[in-house]
């Protein structure tokens, strides 16, 4: 069986992260069968102090709401 939707998380800022190198292999090898754009739950693309890592992080909150978008294009 072949996935159809992905939802990519990772520690780094979204642009220039490595989930820009995996979104973007999968696009190329499968996007024709993708039902749903390739999701990327990241940091921010902006500098902060270490004391609100806790809002900058990826959380499962942010990831739920991922799947829920992904699944529900």
């Amino acid at each position: 069986m072949f996935l159809k939707r992905f939802n990519i998380s990772h520690e780094a800022p979204v642009t220039g992260g490595f989930g820009a190198e995996i979104s973007a292999s999968i696009v190329e090898r499968c996007f024709l069968r993708l039902e749903a754009p390739v999701a990327r739950v990241c940091g921010l693309d902006t500098p902060f102090p270490h004391v609100f890592e806790p809002f900058y992080m990826p959380t499962k909150n942010k990831i739920l709401d991922a799947i829920k978008e992904t699944v529900n294009f």
